[in-house]
């Protein structure tokens, strides 16, 4: 593994980053632009508010994803990917080439 200067690995950086078991999903859906929370809550089937909350304040904290709160009744925030979150969408996409490959795979092992 290759290392920085100060000793970190780029790929248990990323990691670190990645979690929590909602992340990717999540990054996946904000990428597609500003959305709010009970928006993120109906696309996720299975995820409690509580832990959408959570993964929420960490991906913000890790500096992947912003909040914006609108000041009006009843409040809206909406979230979208920072500066860095948008350098991730290239990662995304890979995830996504590589999950209907490995998809495939898995059918085309199940039918022999």
């Amino acid at each position: 593994m290759e290392h920085h200067e100060n000793g970190d690995c780029r790929f248990l950086t990323v990691q670190k980053l990645l979690a929590g078991k909602w992340s990717i999903v999540l990054l996946h859906h904000i990428e597609e632009g500003p959305i709010r929370f009970n928006e993120l809550h109906r696309r996720l089937e299975g995820i409690s508010q509580a832990t959408l909350t959570k993964q929420l304040r960490q991906l913000e904290e890790d500096g992947l994803i912003t909040r914006k709160v609108y000041a009006q009744v009843p409040p809206k925030v909406e979230y979208e990917l920072s500066e860095i979150g948008q350098e991730f969408k290239a990662v995304l996409e890979q995830i996504e080439t590589f999950g209907d490959k490995y998809i495939n795979f898995i059918k085309s092992k199940k039918s022999e």
